[in-house]
């Protein structure tokens, strides 16, 4: 076959530096965009996260139009538009004839092995590339994983801080951490002192093209979860990178002491809000890294906040992946602890006399966005101790986030936050009392409940259940 070369890209590939694109000549490569049904309505995604993408999308195949690239772009409301990514490559194929699909691997099993179809399906050739966007291979992390007793991330994360060479000092013919210590969580657990707020981060007004999805989304979308009346996230690499400034000048300092504390009001307080941007592919992930060990370096940033934010790049998000593609498709069904009750209807916005729990629900609502111990220790803690179907969980935090894409989200669910995978990731169920949340917020001064009882009808549910 003669025709062009036909490029997939797919909503969480939206960089110029893509393996599929990389060599390609302009006039040789059509690359085909989809915004397909399927895949926003595989779980009830939170309505920003639908708008997110399809913005972000669509922002990125202007820029690639106007650097001179042919792009097909199918929206969703396009006409003959057949709902998944397979029908949409099979129309593009009708069209352009290509004598090769080439495309960069999913991040998703689901999407994987639809994927692996194409081969036999299709009349011309396929090939799947790696996603060389990570900074380890799948068959790295394998060889790291092979023989290990305990697969746990502080072991691969220093062998990530080896293989990049961030934080890392040489003495005389060895590599040491910068500072002496691997890891300073141990600093980074302050509780939150009265008054403490942090600078605003950048919120994005929607532009023509921003304002069109969002219409389209409440039109399509609108019995989803979520309010879309605050949407400000970057949709560009252009406002990603100017998000990524504001967070290396202004909060950084501060993200180690307090990325566990928890304040009303607060939702963000020092924390980068870069994932986003990062698993959409509009930032490069070793960059943001090198930018924070330059602060360190400069003295504009301390240990523990860049060692901090860099273990949650190289070491969490790598190390999650690796876990997500070994433990192979029926990791998400894990059940290790047998718990079958339904997910309460307040973890959908209903009612409930839990400051915590209606803070972190009423937040996720209206931003799409929860900080680490917000799900970890508060909305996953609940579930844990409540005997929540782990599945039911993981659909929940995959649906209402917008930083959340399954290989991500399903270790994190699955693994650290309900122990259903019997302890692959963690080395125990993390669960704690009322005690916890009192010390790490200002939650419980306006609950229902009382955070000093153990018992009784007024007793934190925490406690109880604890």
């Amino acid at each position: 076959m003669s025709g062009p070369v036909l490029v997939p890209i797919l909503g969480d590939q939206l960089t110029r530096n893509l393996a599929s694109i990389r060599g390609r000549t302009k006039d040789d490569t059509v690359i085909l965009m989809m915004e397909v049904w399927d895949e926003a309505t595989y779980v009830k995604h939170h309505k920003q996260k639908i708008a997110l993408i399809f913005s972000a999308m669509r922002h990125f195949a202007e820029e690639l139009r106007d650097a001179g690239w042919t792009v097909d772009y199918v929206k969703l409301d396009s006409e003959g538009n057949s709902g998944s990514f397979t029908g949409e490559v099979a129309r593009a194929i009708e069209e352009h004839s290509p004598r090769l699909v080439s495309v960069v691997e999913a991040g998703e099993w689901r999407v994987r092995e639809a994927m692996d179809q194409w081969a036999d399906k299709f009349a011309c050739e396929v090939e799947i590339l790696g996603d060389d966007r990570f900074i380890s291979t799948q068959a790295e992390f394998d060889e790291w994983a092979e023989d290990r007793k305990d697969l746990r991330m502080e072991f691969f994360y220093r062998e990530m801080r080896r293989k990049t060479g961030l934080l890392m000092a040489r003495e005389g013919d060895t590599d040491k951490p910068e500072g002496g210590d691997w890891n300073y969580d141990s600093e980074n657990r302050k509780p939150p002192k009265e008054g403490l707020s942090a600078p605003e981060r950048p919120k994005f007004e929607p532009d023509e093209i921003t304002q069109d999805v969002i219409e389209l989304v409440e039109d399509r979308f609108g019995d989803h979860f979520g309010s879309l009346e605050r949407f400000g996230w970057p949709v560009t690499r252009d406002e990603a990178e100017e998000a990524a400034d504001a967070f290396f000048a202004e909060r950084i300092e501060c993200f180690g002491p307090y990325q566990d504390a928890m304040v009303a009001g607060e939702d963000d307080l020092f924390h980068s809000m870069l994932s986003t941007s990062i698993n959409l592919g509009l930032l490069d992930p070793l960059e943001l890294c090198q930018r924070a060990e330059k602060a360190y370096k400069d003295g504009k940033a301390p240990i523990n906040s860049v060692e901090g934010f860099i273990r949650q790049i190289i070491g969490w998000r790598e190390y999650v992946r690796g876990i997500y593609f070994r433990e192979g498709p029926e990791y998400t069904r894990r059940n290790a602890l047998n718990h079958q009750r339904k997910l309460p209807e307040f973890y959908w916005g209903a009612e409930t006399g839990m400051a915590c729990v209606s803070q972190a629900v009423a937040q996720t609502r209206e931003e799409a966005y929860a900080h680490h111990i917000q799900r970890l220790m508060v909305t996953g803690n609940f579930a844990l101790l409540a005997g929540i179907n782990p599945h039911e969980v993981h659909e929940w935090y995959l649906a209402v986030y917008a930083d959340a894409y399954e290989w991500v989200e399903a270790p994190n669910t699955i693994g650290m936050s309900q122990f259903a995978d019997g302890g692959i990731i963690a080395s125990k169920p993390y669960v704690s009392s009322g005690a916890y949340i009192n010390r790490m917020s200002d939650y419980c001064q306006n609950c229902s409940y009382s955070v000093s009882a153990k018992t009784g009808e007024k007793a934190c549910p925490f406690n109880l259940l604890y």
